[in-house]
């Protein structure tokens, strides 16, 4: 039966480590992650947990002590923000090429520069072609329910990727709310032990990781790798339908909220959603037939499902939390675009870009994107496609 609690979102992750009780936690504190293996930390001194628990000098070693670890037959963690995501940039690639589902808790937060420590996804969109697999919260209990799931998904036999589980740093991060906690005995059954195939300290087969690829070995090895993220996206469909069989919360690739007959459309990720949701509910009263797609999982991104998903609509925005710099919109919008690209009948689509650097997102502006939704999908004309919304300067927002 689930435990009734009110747990900030790093203290629902950290109480998910905690049941699951892993060998390795390799920490190097960043803000607002640091929580995570605060709480963990005090679990070692307590005794509730067994797990080595090293400190190193750097997110660069973190990574690194984690990978040694998996490479050695453990179930290893760690967790980071921002500038400690990137300064691991190098061992993120590392560890996916050599296939050891290392699980890396992310609370997101801005990139330097300027300097700042607010929420958005600048961090872990830059590393979204690491070769990790990556799972989105809303909201506390979201946090918690992915972590439970990350390992067995990361860990499935032709999968074997690391998997990054993202919340909104900050906003889900700290902020408290009611969540339903699982037993310890429940977490522990449906995770299960990591019992690796092959590994370096198994001496009936000794093999090499992270061997040097030459020309005729590299290119056989990035296709394995993706090939094991397209059967990722099986694998978070079967853990998830055991998850709902097991505790009875149900997630997917995404979620759709009154996407039945909805001709209008806003794809959004995390926090953002519960404001996007409250605009739909009023929009809905006024008999505009609106509708949202908030996006949990975006690697391996759902594009077939998403396309199918969007086919009906008449006008959709993306909103993008993070700038990609392309001159042509974000990260999100690339990929949920480039997803509709084959469809017979396409939506218009526009990118929006908001929410930088912990900009606010209210109910008024997603308002504002629905009705110039209705505007595109009543002339055909979308007008600029890429625009960023909530930003104080001389230009006037597109509305």
């Amino acid at each position: 039966m689930s435990i009734r609690d009110r747990l900030s979102g790093n203290e629902a992750i950290a109480t998910a480590m905690r049941q699951i009780n892993p060998d390795v936690f390799a920490m190097f504190p960043i803000t607002p992650s640091t929580e995570i293996p605060q709480y963990f930390a005090q679990y070692v001194a307590d005794g509730k947990v067994d797990t080595e628990f090293i400190c190193v000098e750097s997110e660069h070693s973190s990574m690194s002590a984690c990978i040694g670890a998996e490479a050695a037959g453990c179930r290893a963690i760690t967790a980071t923000s921002s500038a400690g995501l990137s300064f691991m940039n190098e061992v993120l690639y590392v560890a996916a090429s050599c296939r050891l589902p290392i699980v890396l808790a992310v609370a997101c937060r801005a990139l330097t520069g300027p300097i700042n420590i607010n929420h958005d996804y600048s961090d872990s969109m830059a590393e979204r072609d690491s070769g990790f697999i990556q799972i989105y919260a809303e909201n506390n209990q979201e946090a918690y329910d992915n972590y439970l799931q990350a390992h067995r998904i990361g860990e499935t036999p032709d999968v074997r990727l690391p998997v990054m589980i993202c919340e909104d740093g900050f906003i889900t991060s700290h902020a408290l709310e009611n969540i339903e906690l699982e037993s310890d005995e429940d977490v522990k059954a449906f995770v299960g032990e990591y019992r690796p195939e092959n590994y370096l300290l198994k001496s009936e087969n000794p093999l090499a990781v992270g061997p040097y690829g030459t020309s005729p070995y590299y290119m056989e090895a990035r296709v394995a790798q993706a090939e094991a993220m397209k059967n990722a996206k099986r694998a978070i469909l079967d853990v998830a339908a055991d998850f709902e069989r097991t505790f009875g919360r149900k997630y997917g690739f995404f979620e759709e909220y009154k996407m039945e007959d909805a001709e209008v459309a806003l794809v959004l990720m995390g926090s953002s959603a519960g404001t996007a949701r409250a605009a739909v509910d009023e929009l809905r009263e006024q008999g505009v037939k609106a509708g949202l797609i908030k996006v949990r999982v975006f690697r391996p991104f759902p594009g077939e499902e998403l396309a199918q998903a969007l086919k009906n609509c008449k006008a959709v925005a993306v909103l993008d939390k993070s700038e990609g710099f392309s001159a042509c919109g974000g990260p999100l919008f690339a990929e949920t675009a480039a997803a509709c690209v084959n469809l017979d009948q396409r939506p218009k689509m526009v990118d929006i870009v908001y929410g930088l650097g912990g900009r606010d997102f209210t109910v008024d502006q997603a308002k504002r994107v629905f009705a110039r939704l209705e505007r595109i999908a009543a002339t055909g004309e979308t007008g600029p496609v890429y625009t960023h919304m909530g930003q104080r300067d001389l230009r006037e927002e597109v509305q």
